[in-house]
């Protein structure tokens, strides 16, 4: 959810982190609608949750560009708040006085803080000062500067000074100084488990949520770097737009059964609620609440859990159905190329809808079904609405025959024990229970097939990897219906349509075609031997086999597993091994 996040924005000249859902002008935000989605947001966040919308634009007006900006879009503030000075090195809070913001209307990315009274220039420009401190809870703050450098809580006024005393940037060559009693330290013993222990307890505090009081917090407090990837990582939910009737009526209800008509008790109920829903004015109130009664009955069984949301996704992909085309999903059957017969059917999707719901965040570690991490809240109290994207793309949809990839499986068994090992050892370390979450071979098959399609594909179809994503449907025949099947689409904002191109690449004989230059590529990676010797028992930190930035990996966008559970023996004889190719040559 690009700029829908409560992490730190890196602008030119100054830091800002976007302020919790207690200051977002609610009011003029816009409503979007996906039933299935809200159901678990509401299993997440609780059953008080009434709405997604859509995060609030600012509208272009003529004029300077900070005009009304107080009004506009989504609010920020400075942070961290302790800065330093570009010329005499000053390090200091805004709160000192020190410091001075200037906004510059004609070039808004010009505008940032400067030092009033530098001794050295009449308007050295600040920046932030570039390290935190973080917890395992959530929590963030600035660097207790002063405790640091004087050893815990002391009376020495200061000023204090951040210097570099090297070229490289980093924390071995800045020092910390301070003015007054001449006390020096450098901030590399800071990132040593020695100097971590020495760190003042976390103070409990969330920034984005600005007069909150601060929490009680057990969890040592980590120094980490300003725009440092485990800063922030959301906790993002999505769910594709699945009708379940080819009627266009019930496919409008069904997206709404949640949001407008969940106290709907009768065809009165309906008049009031449809009053300012001009969508529904062609349809009676009687015709309305028939289709909200067949919806209700058909919805007792629904997904309620986030890992619940594929599974009517799987039904329809698996027998697609273009009758129930719509607005929102537009798909065709595709043919599978005669040459791989593990490919039981192909469907071409030209039109979906994605939305994705950020239910909130968490920090030093990712957030996910697999994490233990705490979730931050994004406000104060219990959230009533969450901040989604509605997104727009297209697809590709490949079925595997489960015959072949049972059979596969059973000849495969060493390989899973090995992965489920080094599951298991990847859980222990984080203090989760080892034998859960464990996504089977299987899901690495997938996985990995997902992936080099992805990174094929890339070239040829106009996208690039970081705009293409992954659904992986992946269960075993211990369950009703085993799925085998990936999604590989394409969703960009503010986009009805699509190029086209991803889909065109689903065609008979250009499938073939970049299938066998995917796994004729695979066999051979720029980093063997080292990557292809590489297994799960090794690389349990990372929880893959066979796989690095130039075979497998793709960016953190494209990914719904961090990159890991891949591994390309599964798919092609590496030279390390190839009795568990999937594909032989």
């Amino acid at each position: 959810m690009s700029g829908q996040n409560v992490g730190s924005v890196d602008l030119p000249q100054f830091s800002a982190m976007v302020m919790g859902l207690d200051d977002w002008p609610a009011a003029d935000m816009k409503p979007i609608t996906e039933d299935r989605l809200l159901r678990v947001v509401r299993h997440v966040l609780g059953a008080q949750v009434r709405q997604l919308k859509a995060a609030p634009l600012r509208e272009e007006v003529a004029g300077p560009l900070f005009r009304n900006s107080s009004g506009d879009g989504v609010p920020v503030a400075a942070f961290p708040r302790w800065l330093v000075c570009t010329q005499c090195r000053l390090l200091a809070p805004i709160r000192s006085g020190l410091f001075e913001f200037r906004a510059d209307t004609n070039r808004p990315e010009r505008s940032g803080f400067i030092h009033k009274n530098c001794p050295r220039l009449a308007k050295a420009a600040a920046i932030p000062a570039r390290f935190l401190v973080a917890c395992e809870n959530g929590h963030i703050d600035d660097f207790p500067w002063s405790e640091y450098l004087h050893g815990g809580s002391t009376a020495c006024p200061g000023p204090l000074e951040l210097r570099d005393v090297g070229a490289s940037g980093e924390a071995a060559d800045v020092m910390l100084m301070c003015r007054a009693c001449q006390k020096r330290k450098p901030m590399a013993p800071a990132f040593s488990e020695d100097g971590k222990a020495e760190l003042p307890k976390c103070r409990g505090r969330h920034p984005h949520l600005r007069v909150a009081p601060l929490e009680e917090c057990d969890a040592p407090s980590q120094p980490i770097t300003l725009g440092a990837t485990n800063m922030w990582f959301s906790r993002t939910l999505s769910a594709l737009s699945i009708p379940s009737s080819a009627d266009p009526l019930e496919q409008m209800v069904e997206q709404d059964l949640t949001a407008l008509f969940e106290d709907a008790e009768s065809e009165r109920d309906v008049k009031l609620v449809r009053k300012s829903q001009a969508r529904y004015d062609k349809y009676t109130d009687g015709q309305i609440w028939a289709a909200i009664q067949k919806l209700r009955a058909l919805d007792s069984a629904a997904p309620l859990t986030p890992k619940d949301l594929k599974a009517p996704e799987w039904k329809l992909f698996s027998k697609p159905d273009p009758a129930k085309n719509s607005d929102n999903l537009r798909l065709r059957v595709g043919t599978p190329p005669a040459k791989y017969a593990w490919i039981e059917s192909v469907v071409l999707i030209e039109r979906l809808r994605e939305v994705q719901a950020l239910a909130g965040f968490t920090r030093l570690e990712p957030a996910g079904d697999d994490s233990t991490a705490k979730l931050v809240p994004l406000r104060r109290g219990a959230a009533e609405w969450v901040p989604a994207a509605e997104v727009r793309g297209e697809g590709l949809f490949l079925r595997l025959s489960e015959a072949k990839v049972s059979d596969w499986l059973a000849k495969a068994r060493a390989l899973e024990l090995q992965f489920f090992g080094a599951h298991k050892r990847w859980r222990a370390q984080r203090g989760m229970e080892p034998s859960l979450g464990f996504p089977t071979l299987r899901y690495v098959l997938l996985h990995s097939l997902s992936h080099v399609l992805i990174r094929q594909f890339s070239v040829e179809c106009g996208y690039a990897a970081a705009s293409l994503k992954e659904r992986i449907y992946s269960s075993t025949p211990d369950d009703e219906d085993p799925m085998a099947g990936i999604l590989i689409y394409t969703a960009a904002p503010d986009s009805e349509g699509t190029l086209g191109g991803l889909v065109t690449l689903g065609e008979t004989s250009n499938l073939e075609q970049h299938l066998d230059q995917a796994l004729e590529g695979l066999e051979i990676c720029s980093s063997d031997p080292l990557c292809a010797e590489t297994q799960p028992e090794q690389a349990f930190m990372s929880l893959h086999g066979a796989a690095c930035h130039n075979c497998l990996f793709l960016p953190e966008t494209s990914c719904e597993r961090g990159n890991r559970y891949l591994d390309r023996s599964v798919l092609v004889p590496t030279m390390e091994r190839g009795e568990f190719a999937f594909f032989r040559s």
